[in-house]
């Protein structure tokens, strides 16, 4: 399976944050249902619902996490509307010194890869 790490904006004011996940988790949906294995950040509040009182999640060990599973990604398909996201930028550098492909449409990813 081609392992593709999803990029985009995460955080916003309220409304702007729950559509950015909505919209991040569905992608990555659609990527499982044409038979990809996708990275899906937006799955990582997962994580927080379940720490105990004194237990601590970082942002430095969330991008740490995220860092790692984008190092072994076949490529990299950025959300639409996301470049603007500083943490969408960093990980497009990364993945670009790491010459992992970049794709900021679906089709172009699809016309790419070996999955349909």
């Amino acid at each position: 399976m081609t392992k593709v790490y999803l990029a985009g904006s995460y955080s916003g004011n309220t409304i702007e944050f729950l559509n950015n996940i909505r919209r991040g988790i569905r992608v990555g949906t659609t990527l499982i249902l044409k038979g990809y294995a996708p990275f899906v950040p937006w799955l990582d509040h997962q994580l927080f619902l379940q720490l105990r009182e004194e237990e601590n999640i970082s942002l430095e060990m969330i991008c740490e996490y995220s860092l790692e599973w984008l190092k072994v990604s076949d490529c990299m398909l950025v959300l639409p509307n996301s470049e603007s996201s500083i943490g969408t930028q960093k990980e497009i550098a990364i993945a670009k010194k790491l010459s992992i492909p970049v794709f900021y449409e679906m089709k172009e990813l699809t016309n790419c890869t070996n999955v349909h």
